[in-house]
């Protein structure tokens, strides 16, 4: 089978970043819309027999998945060997459950969708809870950042000696307990409760900050109003300075604005979402995850172990 990489229009710069480390052109499709705002693919050139990645993010807006579900089918009729999606960042993963009467499951809806449309496997990064891949019958490959931040510490000055890491709520815990063990820091834990979607309260912080610098780890950041919060509670409680490090930029609303106004000095975070022009500012540090990408896609297409990655 031939390796070929094809490219929604939601992250377009990391697809081609990833082509990069593999020495190969990003494949040719069109897509278009039409006047009442239907969405039109095609690919350029055959892919019969093919194994074909579909790089493709899928955050505001709503048609990013639909393009991708369009792409899929496209894949699957155009007669490719094996349809991988390839979902830097997996949206509608919050609701992940039936928490409360008459809502949806939309992560395992949306994972449906996918799979029928057409993918045979699904790699993502650092998805919001990992029971998502529970959610799907077919290889779904879950990566995740780390390597991409601990490299990026190893080149910069931000990790101090009396840095501590801060697990901004209970389910950034493992994530945030991971980094801990690997650079030997202690571990601080906010005990957060959520009041109403987007919005929530600091109640207890669990662990010393004082005369710490804190790096608050999270695996995205909506609305910034966790972030910034526990920002202002880390300094009310002592903390000399706080960094905040998180994979996936969502940043909506007014979130740029909040976390310029906050008392965090910097934001570390990742690619695996498109930031425009307008979306940087000074206290942004991207650190590109194309690599780890790369080789997962590399790794899949030879049927290789992708455990490597996982370190």
């Amino acid at each position: 089978m031939k390796l070929k990489i094809f490219s929604g229009s939601s992250n377009l710069p990391l697809a081609k970043k990833i082509c990069d480390f593999l020495d190969m052109e990003l494949g040719n499709l069109t897509l278009k819309k039409f006047s009442d705002g239907e969405i039109w693919c095609k690919f350029e050139e055959s892919i019969r027999g093919d194994d074909v990645f579909i790089v493709q993010s899928t955050n505001s807006p709503a048609e990013n998945y639909l393009e991708l579900l369009l792409l899929l089918d496209a894949a699957k009729r155009a007669s490719a060997n094996r349809i991988t999606a390839v979902i830097p960042y997996y949206g509608y993963a919050r609701q992940d459950r039936k928490d409360q009467p008459r809502v949806p499951i939309s992560a395992s809806l949306f994972t449906d969708l996918i799979v029928r449309a057409g993918a045979q496997r699904l790699i993502a990064m650092d998805l919001h809870s990992t029971q998502i891949q529970g959610h799907v019958s077919v290889p779904f490959d879950h990566l995740y950042s780390r390597p991409a931040f601990l490299n990026y510490f190893k080149k910069s000055d931000v990790l101090k000696e009396n840095t501590v890491v801060v697990a901004p709520d209970m389910g950034s815990v493992p994530m945030a307990r991971s980094f801990a063990s690997y650079w030997n820091k202690k571990l601080a834990i906010i005990d957060k409760r959520r009041t109403a979607h987007n919005k929530s309260e600091i109640m207890h912080l669990i662990g010393n900050v004082k005369d710490k610098s804190a790096l608050l780890l999270d695996d995205m950041a909506d609305t910034a109003g966790t972030l910034c919060v526990a920002s202002e509670t880390l300094t009310d409680m002592g903390a000399i300075e706080v960094n905040a490090l998180f994979t996936h930029p969502v940043l909506s609303g007014d979130a740029i604005n909040r976390i310029k106004k906050s008392k965090i000095s910097n934001v570390i975070t990742t690619d695996t979402i498109k930031m425009s022009g307008n979306k940087k500012f000074n206290k942004l540090k991207i650190v590109s995850v194309a690599e780890i990408f790369a080789e997962a896609i590399n790794r899949t297409h030879n049927n290789e172990s992708i455990s490597k990655l996982f370190y």
